[in-house]
């Protein structure tokens, strides 16, 4: 009888140990997640959100924004060789968040945005070379926001976004004659703040946000034929926790991440000859939203700026995918 009773206790205890183990192991603990965050310098400007940027060889060129009391309109370099900044002519159109930008022939491009009262539609191109700002034609759709801009086989585009409406539409931006020419076929869903990376000669774009609803499509771009292909949806399989908005994309050495977004700081690599995700490490820094992400020479990459609620950030990561989690460097 007592040995019995013994192996009762025994077993219970067993049982018992088996749920806290369980418990212990769906902690937000990303210590066997691979990928490594580096802090580099700080942002020279203020601190702030829902800035655009766009990358000219091996300058990144982060523009405008929101600080929770200002919409900016300043331009700053940083130098990934060098890790600094450099100020530069300050954007000539409205001070504004939420545009969209592109690197399209060695010069950079913003447009559309929120300027406190107006959505806007103006386009302006920013020479290097000379430092210098130069409006061009009004984007070829509605005045809006949150939409997403990419550069991807020569071509440039601007697409989705919110106009007091959500949109799906897309228009290509032709320098060499300054037009707007919109390309039609994205059977996806409408959405504001959806991310965006390009890989070789395509680009890929998902999450964001549709009538209050997080996106889970995910679409492959070609430039060549101008046609959308739907890939696995974002919900299927293990990576259901990538869904969300405000979130930034960028590809480095073959692979494209999201990262970052609301209530978040988790990134996800996907692979585009798999068509499968793998979670990395946690951003080291703060959760935030509306972040920028962008890569230098598509082997380096990085997430800097964002919000957490009233609370804005100027800090600069690179993310090393292959190295373990080091929060010490």
């Amino acid at each position: 009888m007592i040995m019995n009773k013994l192996k009762k206790r025994i077993a219970c205890f067993s049982v018992l140990m088996a749920i806290v183990l369980t418990g212990c192991g769906n902690n937000d603990d990303d210590s066997d997640l691979i990928g490594n965050w580096i802090k580099k310098s700080s942002f020279d400007g203020p601190a702030r959100s829902s800035a655009v940027c766009f990358v000219i060889g091996k300058y990144a060129y982060i523009a405008t924004g929101y600080t929770g009391d200002e919409y900016l309109d300043d331009l700053w370099a940083y130098n990934a060789d060098g890790d600094y900044w450099e100020q530069k002519a300050d954007f000539t159109g409205a001070a504004r968040s939420s545009a969209s930008g592109f690197q399209l022939d060695g010069k950079g491009y913003i447009g559309l945005g929120y300027d406190g009262t107006n959505r806007l539609k103006d386009f302006y191109e920013y020479n290097p070379a000379s430092n210098v700002w130069t409006q061009k034609a009004d984007f070829g759709g509605t005045a809006r926001y949150a939409a997403v801009g990419f550069q991807v086989g020569g071509k440039a585009y601007f697409g989705t976004g919110y106009d007091g409406n959500y949109q799906k539409d897309f228009y290509k931006y032709n320098a060499t004659d300054n037009t707007w020419t919109q390309v039609n076929g994205f059977s996806g869903n409408k959405r504001r703040n959806a991310a965006v990376f390009t890989i070789g000669s395509k680009a890929y774009l998902g999450t964001g946000v549709n009538n209050n609803v997080n996106q889970v499509d995910f679409w492959e771009f070609d430039p060549a034929t101008e046609l959308w292909t739907a890939k696995k949806d974002l919900d299927e399989e293990d990576s259901y926790s990538i869904i969300r908005s405000n979130a930034c994309g960028f590809a480095m050495s073959g692979l494209g991440y999201f990262a970052c977004g609301e209530n978040s700081r988790s990134i996800w690599e996907y692979n585009p000859l798999t068509d499968k995700w793998k979670e990395r490490s946690l951003l080291e820094g703060s959760v935030r939203s509306d972040a920028i992400g962008f890569s230098i020479d598509e082997t380096r990459g990085f997430i800097l700026l964002g919000r957490n609620g009233t609370n804005y950030f100027d800090d600069l990561w690179e993310f090393k995918p292959l190295q373990e989690s080091d929060d010490e460097d």
